[in-house]
């Protein structure tokens, strides 16, 4: 049976699309219960960063060819939305990529804030080698991820990234060496690095990125932290550690 399952495991969310006879490809409904799941996530507050995966043998083999083919615009645009609802997700994101990436398959693994891979991950944008003109921003987050030269490689001249050419590429983060429940456990305790840090910095801080990142001065990124900053000085959390860290330096020094 196709579904989005999630899963929980501590304050770490799972996404997997599952739908391994048909490699993981997004239909209509696929797309809009990965979005439901995705919305799910980060509206529950104990959830600190969400983990998007698919069932092996593939991590999505694209969109359903059905429904590219009969797509018309608000068609692409929902089979979109279950890769831009990760895109758009407050939470830190990662995609752990443990087979096929291709197509709309691609956009879901660049659609995360951080990739790990195992050895069989394979990064495909294909959209032209099926006729297609890439859509859902891919031309965009690839460039972004990749580099102007990488990215042509792949989109124009269907050039198709192993784990580690992808790593090489700074398309992944980090290659995990076993299979596919190596790889998820290694990618849930890299999600679990952000439990102790209070959800709403890791919101505002994953916000302040996205913005610095489209600035060209240091100056312009110094304005747009120093709000975000004043607040979380001022944040309870903030008291609470300060006053801890101060006690075990005052419990630290000679008497």
């Amino acid at each position: 049976m196709a579904e989005i399952k999630l899963e929980r495991t501590g304050k770490v969310a799972v996404v997997t699309v599952h739908d391994p006879d048909k490699r993981n490809a997004l239909t209509l409904d696929l797309s809009a219960d990965l979005a439901d799941a995705i919305a799910e996530a980060q509206h529950d507050t104990a959830i600190h960063a969400v983990v998007v995966t698919g069932t092996p043998p593939a991590f999505c083999a694209g969109a359903s060819l059905t429904a590219l083919g009969e797509a018309q615009e608000q068609g692409l645009r929902a089979i979109y939305e279950g890769f831009l609802a990760v895109s758009r997700c407050p939470l830190p994101t990662i995609a752990a990529v443990g087979g096929q990436a291709v197509g709309a398959g691609l956009n879901l693994a660049l659609a995360a804030d951080v990739r790990l891979a195992n050895p069989k991950a394979r990064f495909d944008a294909r959209f032209l080698r099926l006729g297609i003109h890439p859509g859902g921003g891919m031309t965009w987050m690839l460039q972004r991820a990749v580099g102007p030269q990488q990215a042509a490689a792949m989109t124009l001249f269907n050039e198709v990234l192993d784990a580690r050419a992808a790593h090489s590429a700074g398309l992944v983060h980090r290659v995990i060496e076993g299979d596919h429940a190596t790889l998820l456990a290694a990618a849930i305790d890299f999600a679990a690095a952000t439990a102790e840090t209070p959800r709403e910095l890791l919101i505002s801080t994953k916000r302040t990125m996205r913005a610095t990142r489209a600035l060209a001065a240091h100056a312009e990124a110094v304005d747009a932290e120093v709000t975000p900053q004043l607040e979380s000085l001022a944040s309870p959390e903030f008291a609470t550690r300060l006053a801890t860290i101060q006690a075990q330096i005052s419990a630290a020094q000679p008497h």
